[in-house]
């Protein structure tokens, strides 16, 4: 490989294409982990890798050789002080049909991408979202994996072009709040902390999982339950949360304002109070 740092390798060569039988594009028949990457470092990379490793068992793909996707990583970032890794990993290539001829052996892109242009502000003075019209559907064989079906998602996001408004929060077909186009939710009630159950439909996000043990180690009393729309207009607080963002107060949902209230605040800084090793993994 040559002095230049590449930004996309197809299994493990420097490429920007993959064959036109992959059945990641022909199905979206695959997985994805978007990881934050900080000073040339892979943040939560354990929990990225498990929940891939979890994709793979769910979607009865063969499972990624971890040691040799963590080298790959490594020669996309180790000048990247803060950037996005994306890692995509599809059943491969071969076969008309939904029927999927074995032995397939599976695909992994990886891809280096550049920080999100976000305003620096939206975590102190917190964004507007709104609830979407689409609707996420149930399959509880897909819940909780982060799958590459995200048509939900990308015709949620085209509900909206004002740029003030920054996530978009989904309901399912019951019409319980569930999630945010690329976030996780929660609300505070009475201060309990509430995020909606992911039995049915649904990513369950590292930051997330990260926030539920930061509410039990610091004694905020947590709650993971379906959350009815109407509930939701009666929260004391709202935040939104991924890997990357961390957390997000939100301060308005449509036409209602929220505060940013205590207890968001609270987690706001146990999560940057951290020591930066319990976040940022090295994993090579």
């Amino acid at each position: 490989m040559s002095g230049v740092v590449p930004t996309v390798l197809v299994n493990g060569k420097v490429v920007n294409c993959v064959p036109s039988t992959d059945r990641g594009l022909l199905y979206g028949d695959g997985i994805f982990e978007t990881i934050a990457v900080r000073a040339g470092r892979l943040c939560f990379w354990e929990r990225h890798v498990q929940r891939l490793l979890a994709g793979c068992e769910r979607l009865g793909i063969e499972p990624v050789d971890v040691a040799q996707l963590a080298q790959e990583c490594q020669l996309l970032v180790p000048h990247a002080q803060q950037a996005v890794i994306k890692i995509i990993l599809t059943r491969g290539s071969g076969g008309r049909g939904y029927h999927a001829p074995e032995p397939l052996h599976p695909t992994r892109i990886i891809q280096l991408h550049d920080w999100p242009g976000w305003p620096a502000d939206c975590a102190e003075a917190g964004i507007y979202t709104r609830v979407c019209r689409t609707r996420l559907g149930h399959n509880a064989s897909l819940a909780g994996i982060k799958h590459l079906n995200r048509l939900e998602q990308v015709l949620a996001r085209r509900e909206w072009t004002d740029p003030a408004t920054r996530e978009g929060l989904m309901l399912d077909t019951a019409g319980n709040v569930v999630e945010g186009t690329m976030s996780n939710v929660f609300l505070v009630k009475d201060a309990r902390l509430v995020t909606p159950d992911l039995t049915l439909c649904g990513v369950a996000g590292i930051m997330r999982a990260r926030v539920l043990e930061l509410a039990k180690q610091h004694s905020i009393a947590t709650h993971t339950q379906p959350v009815a729309l109407d509930t939701l207009w009666q929260a004391d607080e709202v935040f939104v949360c991924n890997s990357l963002i961390g957390i997000w107060p939100v301060i308005g949902i449509d036409t209602q304002a929220f505060p940013r209230g205590p207890v968001t605040m609270r987690l706001q800084a146990l999560l940057a109070d951290e020591p930066m090793s319990v976040q940022m993994d090295n994993p090579v």
